[in-house]
């Protein structure tokens, strides 16, 4: 691939090259951030785990604490999409079954990213505590005034909207926070064909049948 004057990389090549080693870094971060905590997290161990020299990091990030709020503000942007992406249009039961598929299937493939914003949780939200405040709960609000207006149009059943997400989301990211702990239960089975989909099928069986109006 040829550069630009000198050799250099062209201004596209560039960012995009940039593009690349922020989502490495950022990767690797959660990788790191997600097994030993924010505090237990060195620079040195980001670098090596994406394979990139520590000055060459510092490039992309001047801080540790810059890294862990990128990881923070990505893994929340990624888990927030399904939540708003919710329809008042849709069909009720359809619109919180696509919502609580997708949040298994998060759970699933980014266990890691589940992990980490447990722990910052639990620390008490040193680094997202404004976005809780702001943003997320201006996002919830939002969707639970929608589920509160299925249940009066009596296209649900009788259910406190925020209970209900709060619900959701403790069952769905149970599967990544305490995967070692269902691991030392069920053992070998949550690593067989199948497993998800049977996983998906028990919560959206339990959830949604309580959620469909009664006659």
């Amino acid at each position: 691939m040829k550069g630009g004057t000198n050799g250099r990389p062209k201004e596209g090549q560039s960012t995009r090259i940039q593009s690349i080693n922020r989502e490495i870094i950022l990767y690797a971060a959660l990788e790191v951030f997600s097994i030993h905590g924010f505090r237990g997290s060195t620079v040195d161990q980001i670098a090596a785990r994406a394979a990139m020299s520590k000055p060459n990091l510092l490039y992309y990030f001047r801080r540790k604490q810059d890294i862990y709020r990128a990881v923070l503000e990505a893994t929340l942007a990624d888990w927030l999409a399904p939540l708003a992406a919710i329809s008042p249009d849709g069909d009720p039961v359809e619109e919180l079954r696509r919502y609580i598929t997708a949040k298994l299937a998060m759970s699933a493939e980014k266990p890691a990213a589940s992990r980490l914003f447990a722990n910052e949780i639990l620390s008490g939200a040193p680094v997202v505590g404004d976005f809780l405040r702001t943003r997320l709960k201006r996002l919830v609000d939002e969707k639970a005034g929608i589920i509160r207006d299925w249940v009066s149009a009596g296209r649900l059943a009788p259910v406190d909207p925020h209970h209900l997400i709060f619900m959701i989301w403790a069952t769905t990211q149970h599967y990544a926070d305490f995967d070692v702990q269902i691991r030392a239960i069920i053992g070998s089975q949550v690593d067989r064909p199948g497993f998800r989909e049977q996983t998906a099928q028990a919560v959206l069986t339990l959830v949604l049948n309580g959620l469909k109006p009664r006659p």
